[in-house]
């Protein structure tokens, strides 16, 4: 597991977060399709918000489990909040928007998030 540090398009929020981000979920919910996000999950314990938490708009659709945070200045989702069926707290990490990764060597699983 590597640490990689990420951030919005405009900077304003930044963040740390520690795994293996090598394979990414691609999800066709209605969400995710319109953004383009690759995810990656990570325990909340393994994610740092460094700066920008004063500019981070909350929205949440659907069955309201998921925290899709997105930067209120440039509008770019870094990432989203949510729980484990356990209770386990996650961050859904959007990979395209980490420092160093190579997103043509990553592997892709297709997720239905429509199915949900």
């Amino acid at each position: 597991m590597q640490k990689h540090q990420g951030s919005c398009h405009c900077g304003k929020v930044k963040f740390e977060a520690t795994g293996a981000f090598n394979e990414v979920i691609s999800c066709n919910c209605s969400m995710c399709q319109r953004k383009g996000t690759l995810l990656a999950f990570v325990p909340e314990t393994q994610f740092t918000l460094l700066s920008g938490a004063d500019s981070l708009t909350d929205y949440q659709f659907g069955k309201k489990k998921i925290h899709h945070t997105f930067c209120s200045t440039c509008g770019v989702t870094s990432f989203a909040t949510g729980e484990t069926p356990d209770g386990t707290k996650m961050k859904a990490i959007n990979v395209r928007c980490l420092e160093g990764i190579d997103l043509k060597a990553l592997t892709v699983q297709e997720c239905d998030g429509r199915s949900f």
